[in-house]
């Protein structure tokens, strides 16, 4: 897992100046991301007399292939390509055999996705099976060629700059360091993260700077032009009825891809850890590690204070596997003191993350490089209970959809009056008010302040977004689903989960957290083959039916303790709440008051501290969340300089 920055510049007579600025611009960028890659960094510089200028920049964390063979920016043996890699192809040997009388120099799996260009060029995306995020310049075609693995585990962001030039890296902050980028706020980007608490793809808060999305690629010839394509998308997936196999064969393949993923997701030249919750996620990783014969190093992170303690659970995965366990426990005060660090951890603001936050930094401190996560059963096994609610309510508003869309807004009016405000009744009128379609709804159930709260809290001076203007995640799931109409409403439900707030909020803070720490963290349940066959199901062997991730649960044929299976689901969660009004109280003031974000101009201050009291005064309408997303706001605004 590494870094990755870059620059490409159109080129000019008399550019030898512009070449040392070029390269000092992409060394700023490089620094800012030795976090991601303490192991070492490299820079190389293409410059003809009159042709383009092209840097690329890479810091290390060593995985595979650890020796200086795989140092990177990596070139091919005839100078016709260079790249700057990020991430692991899982499937590289495999590769590396199929790409026949090719002569190897290192034993990486940046060689093979280099070998593999040469061979296939943008087709060789359809071959790599793993997280990346790279970009490679192709001399014979005068081209920088971007590409992002197919459910954007691993982060690649871009700007055009002045004069037909353009810049990528992992992270804004990098992008920033340039000096080749303005930091001036997104308007629009704002009003979606005060919607979501976090930003969705591909806008970021700094103008011009956007993410590649999952499953795209993008290219910039000489001239600076940019084309960008898809290559990949979950719901190209979805055939119905199109495996044909019976509950129990589906199983049984399900528990194959499982396995399979699981052994690819454990090669490695260092050790690796494996994250262990005590849900059924990452404990089905280490059933499936067990099952293989590897002895899982497993990690989990305890509280002295019981409330929000849940290692007894980790601990009776631990020895009902028999695994070489590390139960790391912490104080209120350790998590406390790490959250300064946290908030500047982050990339891009989030109102979640700091969780992420501890736990890498515990895992990295017992000297572990790579660890697995059970992050995405959730979102492809109906994990979540969104899909429960969801089902309900689209069974309802799929009737009241053909209502005249007066009277929705009437009874919207009406159930947000007879909820006296509350969260929930927020939610259910601004339910109410939509089309009654899945694309409307499930927006909603992911927002943290509705679009007339965020109307009242963005000042006049800042720019609003349109009233024309859908919400991005309306404008992305409703063509989607238009595309593929014949979609199970359970397999639509994933799809949205895994779009919105899997990528934008757990993959994304994932990255951060865990690169902060120079920690990889590897997501077996997000493995492109497993994910092809689930979205091929239909809804009916999906369905919980009153065991949790029943397809899950069920695939692995009673690997799964009984005790954790019916459990109660209980994710790792902070006491925000208390601590916000304790603890935190000050911290948070100091940042919404007239010397932080309330005096910025771009929020209403009477607003941001009405929102700041009511919830210290306890009001229904006023949750953390909406408090804390405005603290990390103002605490990303500083250290930004936006």
């Amino acid at each position: 897992m590494c870094g990755i920055a870059g620059l490409l510049l159109p080129g000019i007579d008399g550019q030898t100046g512009r070449l040392a600025a070029a390269n000092q611009s992409v060394t700023r960028m490089v620094e800012s991301l030795r976090h991601r890659g303490p192991d070492g960094c490299g820079q190389q510089v293409i410059c003809g007399a009159t042709g383009p200028i092209v840097v690329l920049g890479h810091t290390r964390l060593a995985i595979i292939d650890p020796s200086p063979a795989g140092r990177q920016p990596m070139a091919s043996a005839d100078g016709s390509a260079l790249i700057t890699f990020n991430g692991e192809i899982y499937n590289f040997r495999a590769l590396r055999a199929a790409l026949r009388n090719e002569v190897w120099h290192s034993h990486s799996d940046t060689e093979v996705v280099l070998k593999a260009y040469a061979r296939w060029q943008r087709e060789c995306l359809a071959h790599l099976r793993g997280m990346f995020a790279f970009a490679l310049w192709d001399a014979p075609r005068r081209e920088l060629f971007l590409a992002r693995d197919r459910l954007g585990i691993k982060p690649v962001y871009y700007a055009c700059i002045d004069g037909g030039g353009f810049a990528f890296a992992s992270e804004v902050r990098a992008l920033l360091a340039s000096g080749l980028v303005p930091p001036r706020l997104d308007p629009v980007a704002l009003s979606h993260y005060l919607a979501y608490q976090s930003l969705p793809a591909p806008r970021t808060l700094v103008q011009g700077v956007r993410s590649l999305r999952p499953g795209c690629w993008l290219s910039v010839n000489a001239g600076g032009t940019v084309t960008q394509g898809s290559y990949w998308d979950l719901l190209d997936q979805v055939v119905p009825q199109a495996v044909g196999s019976s509950p129990d064969e589906s199983r049984r393949r399900v528990a194959d891809l499982l396995r399979e993923s699981v052994a690819l997701h454990l090669v490695s030249d260092v050790p690796v850890g494996v994250f262990l919750s005590g849900g059924i996620d990452s404990t089905a990783v280490v059933a499936l590690m067990r099952d293989a014969g590897v002895e899982p190093r497993t990690f989990s992170v305890g509280f002295h204070e019981q409330a929000y303690d849940e290692s007894v659970h980790a601990q009776t995965v631990a020895t009902r596997f028999h695994t070489d366990h590390t139960q790391i426990m912490l104080r209120e005060s350790d998590v406390l003191d790490q959250i300064p660090e946290a908030l500047d951890a982050m990339d891009q603001p989030t109102g979640d993350g700091v969780n992420t936050y501890v736990v890498a930094r515990a895992v990295h401190a017992a000297g572990i490089k790579v660890a697995l996560s059970g992050l995405g059963g959730d979102e492809l096994f109906a994990g979540y209970p969104s899909f429960t609610r969801l089902q309900r309510a689209a069974a309802f508003f799929r009737a009241w959809g053909h209502v005249p869309p007066v009277i929705r807004t009437l009874a919207a009016h009406a159930v947000r009056a007879l909820g006296r405000s509350s969260v929930a009744a927020s939610k259910t009128a601004a339910m109410v008010a939509t089309n009654g379609q899945l694309a409307h709804l499930y927006p909603v159930t992911r927002q943290v302040l509705s679009k007339s709260q965020r109307h009242a809290l963005l000042a006049e001076t800042c720019a609003q977004p349109s009233a024309a203007e859908p919400d991005p995640y309306v404008a992305l799931l409703e063509p989607a689903f238009q595309r593929c109409p014949r979609a199970g409403l359970l397999t639509a439900i994933s799809y949205a989960e895994a779009r919105t707030y899997m990528h934008d909020v757990l993959l994304r803070d994932t990255d951060q957290m865990s690169m902060a720490h120079s920690l990889e963290v590897r997501v077996p349940f997000l493995d492109h083959c497993l994910i092809e066959y689930l979205m091929r199901l239909p809804d009916e062997y999906k369905q919980p039916a009153g065991t949790p991730k029943r397809l899950l649960v069920e695939s692995l044929d009673g690997l799964l303790p009984a005790s954790i299976v019916r459990r109660p689901k209980q994710g790792f969660a902070l006491p925000f709440d208390p601590w916000l009004r304790g603890p935190l109280r000050e911290f948070c003031a100091d940042r919404l008051g007239p010397d932080g974000l309330g005096g910025r101009g771009i929020l209403r201050p009477d607003v941001v501290w009405g929102l700041w009291t009511g919830f210290r005064d306890r009001r229904p309408d006023v949750s953390w969340s909406r408090v804390w997303l405005l603290v990390v706001l103002e605490s990303w605004l500083q250290r930004n300089g936006l």
